[in-house]
């Protein structure tokens, strides 16, 4: 059977759900082949041999942390010219999808971003997207080269599926341009305590309806009752009410959890291609008439400032 690469997804040998994911998907076409760089790899074999991995190739070099993608690249390409693999699966992760990009061009092979579900084909892997924010699904195969996927994270249900997890080194040269730009220094991400938007299984997130900066401590207590990351659509964003890094849209991030919850959120278009491709969607809106309810498993007309602490204090009373 074809090997698959898999790029790992890691802080410090801790690996993130998305790779899991990857190597789940990887194994419907082929025998995962895990690429670890960076420090860490003896602590994610483990774990990357217990979701599939029958090898895990692995280089350490400090140019992967003092400079920006290109040396990830290099060893990406050596990975892919030590291999010859059926494809190569990357996160869909902003530097995910920089890396795939730069790779696919390096290499001379086509490029599919942002699948939500891989399947074998006669003639290759086929990627399932979803397009034209989220109301259409399409089924693509690269045509040349190696292909090179990423696939958004939540596409797949992580599945064990015990492997030999073989941890090789594998020689990587870098290049004069990929040297070129480097990282001078560097600002710790506070912490919410809360899973990272894109990767989260639940997601809370509030609108306009939310009225006020002040407000969103109803969204937040939601979503720590449910252990979810919150979002925020644009208009409560532009009016300085939560982060840009939290908004969730076609200007904002696309995520796709199991359970979606919008709050005070009218359901535009601009907000609905960045979470249409959720499992559940749960809206909560007092106009009975907003777009949302078009879109959503569950809809609740009512004030969200009655609905969401109720609905809160009830998690919380069943969780105990």
């Amino acid at each position: 059977m074809a090997e698959v690469l898999v790029y790992v997804d890691h802080v410090d040998g801790a690996v993130r759900k998305p790779t899991l994911e990857l190597l789940t998907l990887a194994r419907r076409i082929g025998e995962p082949v895990a690429v670890h760089l960076g420090a860490g790899a003896d602590a994610a074999a483990a774990a990357l041999a217990e979701y599939g991995a029958v090898k895990v190739l692995t280089a350490d070099a400090a140019e992967f942390a003092d400079y920006l993608v290109a040396p990830k690249v290099d060893a990406l390409q050596a990975a892919v010219e030590a291999v010859s693999p059926a494809a190569v699966l990357v996160p869909s992760s902003a530097e995910g999808k920089e890396i795939a990009a730069r790779l696919a061009v390096r290499i001379g092979s086509g490029i599919i971003t942002d699948a939500v579900d891989l399947e074998a084909g006669d003639e290759g892997p086929v990627a399932t997207q979803s397009v034209f924010a989220a109301s259409y699904s399409t089924k693509s195969r690269v045509t040349k080269g190696t292909p090179v996927i990423t696939v958004k994270p939540n596409s797949a249900a992580p599945e064990a599926a015990p492997a030999a997890g073989t941890v090789e080194q594998l020689a990587v040269s870098f290049g004069e341009k990929s040297t070129g730009t480097k990282v001078v220094s560097r600002t710790p991400r506070e912490s919410t305590g809360r899973p990272e938007l894109t990767e989260a299984a639940i997601v809370v997130s509030g609108g306009r309806g939310v009225n006020g900066a002040e407000n969103f401590s109803i969204i937040e207590a939601l979503a720590d009752s449910l252990g979810a990351a919150v979002g925020a659509s644009r208009a409560a964003v532009d009016a300085g009410w939560y982060p840009h890094t939290n908004q969730v849209g076609q200007t904002g991030k696309s995520v796709s959890p199991q359970l979606y919850i919008a709050a005070g959120i009218s359901g535009a278009i601009q907000h609905r291609a960045g979470m249409q491709t959720s499992k559940t969607i749960v809206a909560i809106n007092k106009d009975a008439e907003a777009p949302i309810f078009d879109l959503v498993d569950y809809g609740v007309v009512g004030d969200l400032f009655e609905v969401v602490p109720q609905l809160t204090d009830e998690v919380k009373t069943r969780k105990g």
